[in-house]
Order: structure tokens, then C-alpha cells, then sequence
């Protein structure tokens, strides 16, 4: 039977975990407002879409500074802060006029959230350390999972009962709450060896990132890859190259590229990137899918994606202990089989598919997902010293950010052009999800490089054996 988790610990993540879970819940909450922002500030429907995308990118740019602040200012004082330009951001956009203010707004917005997200990562895996490390990967999934599921029902809510204006706004008394609750618990000191900010590598790898995630979303909007969309994410790699030169000749890189000569990390970031990709398979597809094909509301079909919550939160709660009894490798790859056959069934997508049908589907995929997450990110940290987790936490979540947004913008342009070939809308969706089926057997190959335990890594991981982190 596995230890119980201490209660200190289970304090800290009980602190922090209510800001993440607001900010994954926001970035779906909006997808569901897009027709109000369209009618009410009289934009097209590429414009508001900006909306959405802005906040993405924003996310996407701020992450490598996690690993930074954490060390130079503190786990404290950097998630206050992060949480505060979180919160300004959502006042802000509560209160915008234009199409143009709300983008601008929820740049601010994406900017502090997209720091919570890799800081609530490295506090719990440099506080659980080696000790009890997949129940605490279980607790990291938490927010990753849940939130983009219940999101959308939550935006349902909101924008049917009080309008726009409150998938903004409701934030505001929650984020009071849990700066309240982090400022108690969250320990405030800062690290032994405060790191310096690799100022050239921030200059290259976020814009580099922006412009690569900005031409995938543009694609994805426009339905194609014409020149325009190709010239900024070509440029966002000739970037890319500059700084992974950087990177590897200085001593403290923004990202550590290094970390990837170590097998166990390279194989579970990339089952990450993979499994992200094939996620939005069903988090896209499936609430277009019942509002296109069988015209239920934006709330309707969010309370018909719940049963992937359900299956999440039953992985959830048994993937960390098989990943500490059974090994890593063993749990990643039934979760990555439950994936395959879930969207190989979603392939088969017709008008006349029941949504009883649908919702076992969902909920089974959801468990997959669950499961692989939860063994990928213990084999992540397993050989890695306090030191490191940062670091590491930020290449992490560089690669989830960027693979959702690679299968956001490859999904939406397979479906647009399936929409345009195919018979009927429903077999769109249906040829649709071979994309997503395709990135989950592509999972199967770094899961298939991972390690058998998440015990068998560095022995320095022990916080008691281990330097003390810089």
C-alpha cells in the first residue's frame, strides 16, 4: 500500500492548485464566448478568434522565465506576483470595449497565467522530491486534465446567465482566495545559488515560440498554409536554431537543452507533446462535432464532454500508485493503448452516432490520457536533482504548450479540409481524428524509451542526500 501523502504537502498543493485550475478553465471558458464578442464589438470572425489566440501565445512566451524567478525571487513572491498579473489581466478584460482592447488585455492575462502553470510544477516536485513522486504527479495533473473539461461547461453557464463580461470577472474573488491561502503556506526564501537571466536566450526562444505557435493558429483559422502563414512560424525556427546554438554553449541557458541527453526526461517530454497533441483531438473536435452535426448549444455540448473529466479523475486517482508500484513504462503504455483504441472508435464518427455511444468513448479517452500523463511526468523528474526540476519544469512545459498549439492549428486545417472533400460534415470529423490516432501511436515510441520505475534515477533526488537547490 502506498504512504500517504503528508499533510504540509497536501496544504501546499490544496494553496496553489485553485490558481492553475482557474487559469486551464480559462483558456477554454472563452471558446465558448466567441459569438458573443463577435456580435457585441460588430468584429469578424478571424478577429475575435485573436481573442483565444493571443492568450495562447502570450503562455507560450512567458514560460522559460518560470525556472528564473523561482529561483531568484522565490517560490512565494514569484507566484504572488504571477497570480497578480493574472488577476489584473482578468479585471482588465472584464472591463474591455473593442475586439482590440480584449486581445490586448488578455495578452496580460496569458502572461501571468502562463507563469502559474510551470511554477506550480517546479514547487511540488522540488518539495515531493523523490519521495511519493507519482501521487505528486497525480496531484500536477489535476488542473491539466479537469480544467479544460469543465471550462467549457462553466463558460456555458456564465455567458447564458450573466453575460461575457463574467468568464472574466469571476476570477477576480477566486484569485483574493488563493493569494490569501499561497501567502501562508507557499515557503519564502529564495534559492542558495540565485540563477541569472539568460537575456539573449529569452530574445530568441519567445519570440521564437509566439511566431511558431501564431502561423500553426493562423493555418488553423485560415484553413490553409499560404505564404503568409508560412513566413512567420519559418522565421520562429530560423529563432529556434539561433537559440539552441545558445543554448548549448553557455553555462545557464533560459532552457537547459541538456536535459535532453538524459533518456528518461527526452522520452517523457516527448510522450508529452505527443499525448497533447492527440488530447485536443477529442477537446477540439467533439464539442464541434455535437453543435455542427447535431446542433446542440455551446452548453449542451460541454455537459456532453464532461465524461472525460470523470475518466480523468479516476486515473487520477489510481495512475500514480501503479506508476510507484508497477514502473513508469507499464502504466504510460496502457494509457497510450486506451488512447489508440478510444480515437480509432472516434474515426468511425456518422450523423446518426447516439451520444450514449459517445460518452463511454469520452470518458475512456479521458482515462488514457490520465493514466499516460500521470506515468510520463514522475519519468520526467525521476533522475533529476532539486536543482534541475526548473529547469526542467520549464522545457516541460514548453513542449505541452507548443504541442497543444500544434494540435489546435493541424486539426482545425485537416477538418476544414475535410469539411470541403468530404461527403458529409460528420465524415469530416470522422477522417478528422485519424490525425489523432496518428499522434497517439507516435506516443507509443518514446513511451517505449522510458524507464521501468520512477525509483530508479538519480539517488540525489532524495531532498536528504541531495545539494541544495540553487
Amino acid at each position: 500500500m502506498a504512504e500517504r501523502l503528508p499533510r504540509d504537502l497536501l496544504a501546499l498543493v490544496g494553496a496553489i492548485l485553485l490558481g492553475v485550475f482557474l487559469v486551464q478553465m480559462d483558456s477554454t471558458m472563452v471558446n465558448i464566448a466567441l459569438e458573443s464578442f463577435r456580435r457585441d464589438f460588430h468584429a469578424d470572425l478571424p478577429t475575435v478568434q485573436w481573442i483565444s489566440a493571443a492568450y495562447l501565445l502570450a503562455m507560450a512566451a512567458v514560460i522559460p522565465v518560470a525556472g528564473w524567478a523561482i529561483d531568484r525571487l522565490g517560490a512565494r513572491t514569484a507566484w504572488l506576483a504571477s497570480l497578480a498579473l493574472f488577476t489584473a489581466g482578468s479585471l482588465l478584460c472584464g472591463l474591455a470595449w473593442s475586439a482590440g482592447s480584449l486581445i490586448a488585455m488578455r495578452v496580460v492575462q496569458g502572461a501571468g497565467g502562463g507563469m502559474l502553470l510551470p511554477l506550480f510544477q517546479t514547487i511540488l516536485a522540488r518539495r515531493a522530491a523523490g519521495r511519493q513522486l507519482g501521487q505528486v504527479m497525480a496531484l500536477i495533473g489535476i488542473p491539466l486534465l479537469l480544467g479544460p473539461v469543465l471550462g467549457p461547461v462553466l463558460g456555458g453557464v456564465l455567458v447564458d446567465g450573466l453575460g461575457w463580461r463574467w468568464i472574466f470577472l469571476v476570477n477576480l474573488p477566486i484569485c483574493l482566495l488563493a493569494a490569501g491561502a499561497a501567502a501562508r503556506v507557499l515557503p519564502g526564501g529564495r534559492g542558495s545559488r540565485p540563477a541569472r537571466l539568460d537575456v539573449l536566450g529569452l530574445a530568441l526562444l519567445s519570440p521564437a515560440l509566439a511566431a511558431i505557435v501564431w502561423g500553426l493558429s493562423s493555418a488553423g483559422a485560415d484553413g490553409r498554409f499560404g505564404a503568409a502563414t508560412v513566413a512567420v512560424p519559418v522565421a520562429g525556427l530560423l529563432l529556434l536554431a539561433w537559440f539552441v546554438r545558445h543554448a548549448l554553449r553557455v553555462a545557464e541557458p533560459v532552457v537547459d537543452l541538456r536535459l535532453f541527453g538524459r533518456r528518461a526526461f527526452a522520452a517523457s517530454s516527448a510522450a508529452m507533446f505527443l499525448a497533447m497533441v492527440a488530447l485536443i483531438g477529442t477537446l477540439l473536435l467533439i464539442p464541434l462535432y455535437y453543435q455542427q452535426v447535431h446542433g446542440f448549444t455551446p452548453l449542451h455540448a460541454g455537459l456532453l464532454l464532461a465524461p472525460q473529466g470523470a475518466g480523468s479523475a479516476i486515473a487520477l486517482s489510481v495512475a500514480g500508485r501503479w506508476t510507484e508500484r508497477f514502473g513508469v513504462r507499464p502504466v504510460a503504455v496502457a494509457g497510450v493503448l486506451l488512447m489508440l483504441a478510444t480515437t480509432l472508435a472516434l474515426t468511425q464518427l456518422t450523423a446518426g452516432t447516439s451520444q450514449w455511444v459517445l460518452v463511454p468513448l469520452i470518458a475512456l479517452s479521458g482515462a488514457g490520457f490520465g493514466t499516460l500523463v500521470v506515468s510520463a511526468q514522475a519519468g520526467t523528474y525521476a533522475d533529476l536533482s532539486p536543482d534541475l526540476v526548473p529547469h526542467a519544469t520549464t522545457a516541460v512545459r514548453v513542449f505541452q504548450q507548443v504541442g497543444s498549439s500544434f494540435g489546435v492549428a493541424v486539426l482545425a486545417v485537416a477538418l476544414q479540409r475535410n469539411a470541403a472533400g468530404a461527403g458529409s460534415l460528420a465524415a469530416a470529423f470522422g477522417a478528422t481524428f485519424w490525425w489523432a490516432f496518428g499522434a497517439a501511436a507516435l506516443t507509443l515510441i518514446p513511451v517505449m524509451l522510458m524507464r521501468g520505475s520512477p525509483r530508479t534515477g538519480d539517488r540525489s533526488a532524495d531532498p536528504e542526500k541531495a545539494p541544495a537547490a540553487a
